[in-house]
């Protein structure tokens, strides 16, 4: 990703993220880095993440969108596919929000070839393609899909 006028990104992360998650981290994660993500398990912690996407779920039996932290743009939809129990525990497992390719909205998300490094269109550190067993598993920051929806 090129440098842009906030590390990867043109703009700081947007102010009061979902799931109270630490806007000071979001944006290191998000425009400052490569590589690093936040801690295995993050999201489990002082997070409203598994409540929030529970309630969604029950409440509308839609899947839940998870957008940009920087754009708002939609990123994943989950659970798609699976029950929202089969999502939460397979992010457990793995101790980040864990996506398949059904869940993922490809004309914001792309893959990159050479690192498996997912990011989106607008230069946002997402996390990793790591494929297992049952194919393309994306192990994505909790603090780079807590956005809001961008306002039309």
């Amino acid at each position: 990703m090129s440098q842009k006028e906030h590390g990867t990104t043109a703009v700081p992360v947007q102010e009061n993220l979902r799931y109270g998650v630490s806007r000071k981290l979001a944006d290191k994660i998000c425009s400052f880095n490569r590589v690093f993500a936040e801690m295995g398990g993050y999201f489990e912690g002082s997070t409203s993440f598994e409540k929030d996407v529970r309630n969604l779920v029950a409440s509308t039996g839609e899947p839940v969108t998870f957008y940009d932290s920087v754009s708002g743009k939609p990123l994943f939809k989950a659970p798609v596919g699976r029950s929202v129990d089969e999502f939460i525990a397979e992010s457990k497992i793995h101790g980040w929000p864990s996506f398949r390719d059904r869940e993922v909205v490809w004309s914001n998300v792309r893959v990159l070839r050479s690192s498996g490094e997912t990011v989106s269109l607008d230069g946002t550190h997402l996390g990793h393609n790591l494929p297992d067993q049952n194919g393309n598993r994306y192990c994505i920051n909790l603090v780079s899909i807590a956005g809001n929806p961008e306002s039309s």
